[in-house]
């Protein structure tokens, strides 16, 4: 459960890194350069100790695969939040499928 409170955190942070200038386009590009880039350090605080915790029960892909889910579930809050885009019909149809790999990747066989 730490893995994922972890990650969740970290995703977060690069949501906000990644993303969150998109509502400044008039700021210079070197300005959100650096704050971009302060706020993934922060990201990265997170982000490594998940991976060094969650790799004694997790395999890396499998890590990567929680990872992912995490970031594309706090991204579709924050684009439809913060950014106020719609969730379309297809988006969720993509994000579904990408829940189906989960089943592939965790499924012992």
């Amino acid at each position: 459960m730490k893995t994922v409170i972890l990650l969740s955190i970290s995703n977060v942070f690069m949501t906000i890194a990644w993303y969150g200038h998109l509502k400044y386009k008039d700021s210079p590009l070197f300005y959100v350069i650096l704050v971009s880039w302060g706020i993934a350090f922060a990201e990265y605080c997170f982000q490594v100790p998940a991976n060094r915790i969650g790799h004694s029960q997790f395999s890396a892909a499998q890590l990567k695969t929680i990872q992912e889910v995490i970031s594309l579930s706090v991204f579709a809050v924050f684009s439809i939040i913060y950014l106020k885009e719609e969730m379309r019909w297809n988006y969720v149809v993509g994000f579904a499928l990408i829940l189906a790999a989960v089943f592939f990747v965790f499924k012992k066989w």
